[in-house]
């Protein structure tokens, strides 16, 4: 019998991939909402292993759930930090207003 993957399990791994990363960040980010990218931001990291991302960004394991956790508040240096991480980057595109 198949095992089946959950909901989380999939998510993980299609984080993972840098493609799929910069896909759902950019979905959380259009919501305007920065508790919401937040939590994609901290899922991101959390496929790619909190520990290796420390290491990656010469954070401490502590200072990136911190940064990372419900009431956390990453400053410019520490987001860019973490999405190079993940294989990211910081990019910008002009919003459309509606008329």
């Amino acid at each position: 019998m198949r095992k089946l993957q959950t909901h989380d399990d999939y998510l993980t791994e299609a984080l993972r991939d840098p493609k799929e990363a910069a896909l759902y960040l950019n979905a959380a980010a259009e919501e305007e909402d920065p508790a919401l990218l937040l939590v994609a931001l901290a899922q991101v990291a959390k496929a790619h292993g909190i520990t290796k991302m420390a290491k990656r960004t010469s954070l401490t394991r502590m200072g990136v759930y911190k940064s990372l956790s419900k009431h956390g508040n990453p400053g410019l240096k520490t987001l860019i930090k973490l999405l190079t991480a993940s294989g990211l980057q910081l990019t910008f595109k002009p919003k459309t207003l509606a008329a």
